[in-house]
């Protein structure tokens, strides 16, 4: 089923309006035909200016009068003769500063049709970038500067190659292939289904946000394409949308362990629906940040309820053991003796109780460093062999990849160690436990520890994660799992109890974080908008034989990476000026090592973010830390 022509026009727009360059086309009687929203905000123009059949003459009238071409001594001869160049027109390029001292370029070329098609980009970062390559040129080589000019000067003729203008030709001569293009270009997935359920339009996404599925989809039916597990999720909210109904929702593809979000829109023309628009998109990573954030925030809100009960608890306990002993020393009688023994050893028990109540909910950030997975094993194994019985065995298997990730080694370990000892325990005296190590669809890391027990209660499945649940009586606290819990929330992953045919199963799956080699440091980006801070750390890693890049905001950084391919350490403050932070640093496309450093608290939202990418330095650093850092192993 073709797209209808209205349908096209509303997404050849839509598309329009998402480029970043302001664009124009005019006809032949200088009479303005088409204008995206980001020509209008540009120059911030009235309405009736971007208006279909708005003269070219109104508009330079207009722009001239509130000054964007400077002063002009006769507004009236200036507007006539623009006019007249623009009825003589030629293909160009240009650049010039704005009033506002913004610099754009301006191209230009004919149309076939008759008149032109205009492209304004705003160029004013690239032009920043340049001057500030510039100004720090003595402490980069000849080489790297000049490379830094030729990449500059290419990228202004690549972005000027790739501009709109093109794009606005091709929709003028084939708008299908143009909306088509433009979709295809978007990270999700973007469909249409007809009233059969089958796929009459798809922009080739699908095994992108949803591995291990075509993308030859057109004419098949959804329940085919996605497979049943996926489909059975979906199927509710996509006959509601058949009714009428839009949506968006979240559920986990089972089959490639990805989070999913989509929305559906119903297709309704003319009174009545056609079929349904679909959008997906992998919220896999922000699903995992979503969860360690929800996790550090009721750590703090439990932290806070009860660091005053305990304070006023520990007090109690303390009174009770004191009055208990004296209490001791002044009876001779058995029974009171064994009364107070046994009122003091509760007390200690309490005691014990809330020590692990507060490591349980006080200040626990995660400290992710690279850890090798057989490392980490064999310390397990060495903890944890003297603490079983001979009758009971521990068997260990790895199947993840040999490479570095990016873990909270200790709190891992204490959890696999935790998890074994709990099998220990439901086992008795004979028995069998297994540690399996392996990689799920390289989105997690997870770890399967199962026994030959009697396995989960019904009642254990569903309380066993709940603080203070135990089924081991007066020798559980009931903290153990949900310590794990803990873990593994804060760290965005997922816990799951079962049981297997015979005996129990805790499946831990945290995020897989591949940690980068990067090559020998030879230039690094220092980004920092405090311009005294970055003169004294620029000085130190000089002193330690780096070549140093600046930049004070991140767009500028990102210039920077893209320009500058020999980057290879990037040291980037968390909080700088703009509405961009250094996290934004994490999802640009670069081999160079990334190293943030702030002076927010651990427990802040935004750096306990920031150790899910990188390691986090506090500052101030100084020039030992500094060092350090550099001489790590995996930055050398």
């Amino acid at each position: 089923m073709k797209v209808s022509t209205q349908t096209r026009d509303v997404m050849t727009r839509a598309g329009l309006n998402l480029i970043q360059q302001a664009l124009t086309i005019y006809d032949s009687d200088l009479r303005l035909v088409l204008c995206n929203q980001r020509f209008k905000e540009m120059f911030a123009l009235p309405d009736h200016l971007v208006t279909v059949g708005t003269t070219f003459q109104e508009t330079i009238a207009h722009l001239a009068a509130r000054g964007e071409y400077g002063e002009c001594d006769d507004i009236d001869t200036f507007v006539t003769e623009r006019v007249r160049v623009a009825r003589a027109f030629e293909p160009h390029y240009m650049e010039r500063q704005r009033a506002n001292g913004q610099i754009i370029s301006v191209e230009g070329a004919p149309l076939p049709q008759g008149g032109w098609v205009t492209v304004y980009t705003d160029i004013t970062g690239i032009k920043r970038q340049e001057d500030l390559l510039k100004s720090r040129s003595e402490e980069l080589s000849d080489q790297v500067f000049a490379y830094t000019e030729e990449i500059a000067r290419k990228n202004r003729a690549l972005e000027a190659a790739n501009s709109a203008l093109e794009e606005t030709k091709r929709q003028l001569i084939e708008s299908e292939a143009r909306a088509r293009l433009t979709t295809e270009m978007m990270p999700a997935h973007i469909a249409h289904v007809d009233l059969e359920r089958r796929y009459t339009y798809s922009n080739r996404r699908l095994s992108s946000v949803m591995p291990h599925r075509t993308n030859d989809i057109l004419g098949r039916h959804i329940a085919e394409t996605l497979g049943k597990q996926a489909y059975t999720q979906i199927e509710n909210n996509l006959g509601r949308a058949f009714a009428g109904s839009s949506s968006v929702f979240e559920f986990t593809d089972a089959l490639s362990s990805r989070r999913i979000r989509t929305a559906f829109t119903p297709d309704a023309r003319d009174g009545a629906i056609h079929g349904v628009y679909i959008l997906s998109m992998d919220v896999t990573e922000e699903t995992q940040a979503r969860a360690a954030l929800q996790q550090a925030a009721k750590r703090e809100m439990a932290a806070q309820l009860t660091s005053g009960l305990a304070h006023d608890f520990s007090n109690l306990l303390t009174i009770i053991l004191g009055a208990q002993s004296r209490l001791y020393s002044i009876t001779d009688n058995p029974a009171a003796q064994e009364l107070i023994e046994a009122t003091k050893n509760a007390a200690s028990r309490g005691g014990t109780l809330l020590n692990e109540i507060a490591d349980m909910t006080g200040t626990r950030a995660l400290q992710p460093e690279a850890v090798q997975i057989p490392d980490l094993l064999d310390q397990v194994e060495r903890l944890a062999r003297p603490t079983l019985p001979v009758s009971i065995s521990l068997s260990i298997k790895n199947t993840v990849p040999d490479e570095s990730y990016l873990l909270d080694r200790g709190m891992l370990q204490d959890a696999l160690l935790n998890l074994v000892i709990n099998a220990r325990d439901a086992l008795g005296q004979n028995g069998q436990i297994s540690l399996n190590c392996s990689v799920v669809q390289d989105t997690w890391i997870e770890f399967a520890i199962t026994d030959t027990g009697p396995g989960f209660s019904e009642r254990a499945l569903k309380h066993a994660l709940d603080p203070f649940f135990t089924t081991k009586g007066e020798n559980g606290t009931g903290l153990g799992l949900p310590m794990v819990y803990d873990m593994v929330k804060l760290s965005g992953g997922e816990l799951k109890l079962g049981n297997n045919y015979r005996g129990a199963r805790v499946t831990l799956r945290l995020p897989m974080r591949v940690t980068k080699k990067a090559p020998e440091i030879r230039l690094t980006l220092l980004v920092e908008d405090n311009s005294h801070i970055r003169d004294s750390l620029r000085t130190s890693l000089t002193a330690a034989g780096q070549s140093v890049v600046e930049a004070a905001s991140i767009p500028e950084a990102i210039a920077l990476i893209n320009g500058l391919p020999e980057i290879s350490l990037i040291l980037s403050d968390l909080q700088l000026e703009g509405d961009a932070t250094g996290l934004d640093l994490a999802h640009v496309p670069t081999d160079a090592s990334l190293i943030y450093m702030t002076s927010l608290p651990v427990s802040h939202p935004l750096r306990q973010e920031a150790t899910r990418h990188a390691t986090v330095l506090s500052k101030p650093i100084n020039d030992a830390t500094l060092q350090a850092l550099l001489q790590k192993e995996h930055l050398e």
